[in-house]
């Protein structure tokens, strides 16, 4: 392995992790609730060991980046940046240990949204800006990931839309990531420009606005309300949040062919026409139900509705209303949509409609396969023939999802937890969803739980952002054996 590369792009994200902390101090003077000393030992620190890497990064004039490098580099800068990130939680006592405070900060650079905190509103404005911020700055660096990154990895599903990622080439990172990521950057800014804006004019105070903008366009969901969204009651806010959330729940390549005209691209995509009818189609039934129930009017119901089934589909893990209060039916439906996530290449987390539209086709042509059994029939996506590789991949993906579930499940249940919150907490943090059922349903919080459990769902966190195989490939014998 590459370590002089490998020291010296964790040590660029640290160095820019601190210097993304020090744009808190704004608001910690504005506000003056003493938090402002806290940031800055938090942002000297993380800088100062960021340089320290650099400096320490051994000499070597091979530039060149191996897959290898790519995992370690990807897991141990999302586990350094959360470490390292915990610490104005600290410092300022917001949350002074670390197994929550990591919790929080690992729950916002992979924007899954769950917190420890029950009383949001009492925290330092500086340090609740930051915690808005870790989910921008992992909402941005999931996409580059997930676009430039994850498909020269070989992770499955993503080398789907590898090919019309503007600027990308499979066998070319270099130097088309820059020109990739740079457009990224641009379109994901500019969104979330327009988002800040919008929420502005829509009555959101300066401070709310731009809290919102950055964990709505990340598909975070962290407010800095306690009632989160449910705290507004204009639906033009929320009518303004049902857009950006499905927005960022859609893969930005298709958000960049749509910034230039390329509508056919887009309508042509399966992905995209799949996510955007069961965005639609559940949140007009869930609707039109809770309408019968009582709940309000035809047009709040389904604002409602839809407002909290894209939250969960794009794994954002907004609340507006108790939707485990509605009916058993719809609890289960919600339940169901953690699973979801929304599309590849997006800000979203979970197991990603791709790849449920892949598993889908492959057992429809198994089926043929059975009447015609010397017949060769591919699996096709978007008119295209998906290659054996990818389509066992992504079987082996759901597959290793399912066990790493049960997993957790049975190891957050040895702690004493209930059935209904273990297996909520743990589909919420590996599908990086937020708010779940049971003890840690939408009106909850993760703060009641042990500090072994918080551990053990960060890491969840981690596996789900970072799409399994990331991770577990560093557990395996092979990874680090020298061939």
């Amino acid at each position: 392995m590459n370590y002089s590369i490998i020291f010296k792009v964790i040590g660029t994200l640290l160095i820019i992790n601190g210097g993304f902390m020090m744009t808190s101090i704004p608001f910690s003077l504005y506000y003056g609730e003493g938090d402002i000393m806290d940031i800055i030992y938090s942002g000297i620190i993380s800088a100062s060991v960021g340089l320290l890497l650099r400096v320490l990064a051994p000499k070597s004039s091979n530039t060149e980046l191996k897959r290898k490098d790519g995992y370690l580099i990807v897991a141990l800068g999302w586990i350094s940046m959360s470490f390292l990130g915990s610490l104005p939680y600290i410092f300022s006592g917001a949350i002074p240990d670390l197994a929550s405070a990591f919790f929080e900060t690992m729950s916002g650079f992979s924007t899954t949204g769950a917190t420890v905190l029950s009383d949001i509103e009492a925290v330092p404005k500086g340090i609740l800006y930051w915690r808005s911020l870790t989910q921008w700055i992992g909402g941005m660096g999931i996409i580059v990931l997930a676009v430039a990154i994850l498909p020269l990895l070989g992770i499955g599903g993503m080398q789907l839309f590898v090919a019309e990622a503007p600027g990308i080439s499979p066998d070319k990172l270099q130097p088309r990531i820059k020109e990739t990521a740079k457009r990224l950057w641009i379109i994901y800014l500019g969104l979330t420009v327009l988002d800040f804006l919008l929420l502005w004019i829509g009555g959101m105070t300066f401070y709310d606005a731009i809290n919102h903008s950055f964990t709505s366009m990340a598909s975070g969901g962290f407010s800095t309300k306690n009632a989160s969204l449910a705290y507004y009651t204009s639906p033009f806010i929320h009518y303004v949040l049902i857009v950006f959330m499905f927005l960022a729940g859609t893969n930005f390549t298709m958000l960049y062919f749509g910034l230039h005209g390329n509508f056919k691209k887009i309508i042509s995509n399966e992905e995209f026409r799949f996510y955007a009818i069961l965005c639609v189609a559940a949140g007009l039934l869930i609707g039109t139900i809770i309408y019968t129930m009582g709940h309000g009017t035809y047009e709040k119901s389904v604002r409602d509705s839809l407002f909290q089934v894209i939250s969960i589909i794009t794994t954002t893990g907004y609340v507006i209303y108790d939707y485990t209060g509605w009916t058993p039916l719809i609890t289960v439906l919600f339940f169901l949509f953690m699973f979801a996530g929304a599309s590849a290449g997006s800000t979203a987390g979970g197991v990603k409609l791709v790849r449920h539209i892949l598993l889908i086709k492959t057992a429809v042509l198994e089926f043929k396969r059975l009447i015609h059994p010397n017949a060769v029939i591919p699996v096709r996506y978007n008119g295209k023939t998906v290659s054996g590789d990818i389509t066992f991949n992504v079987l082996a993906f759901i597959m290793i999802y399912i066990l790493i579930f049960c997993i957790g499940f049975l190891i957050v249940s040895a702690f004493g937890i209930d059935f209904v919150t273990s297996i909520g907490a743990v589909a919420a943090t590996l599908g990086n969803v937020g708010p779940a059922i049971g003890g840690v349903g939408p009106m909850d919080n993760f703060g009641h739980l042990p500090g072994a459990v918080k551990w053990v769902l960060s890491f969840l966190m981690l596996l789900g952002r970072l799409e399994l195989f990331t991770i577990m490939i560093l557990f395996t014998p092979y990874f680090w054996k020298k061939f």
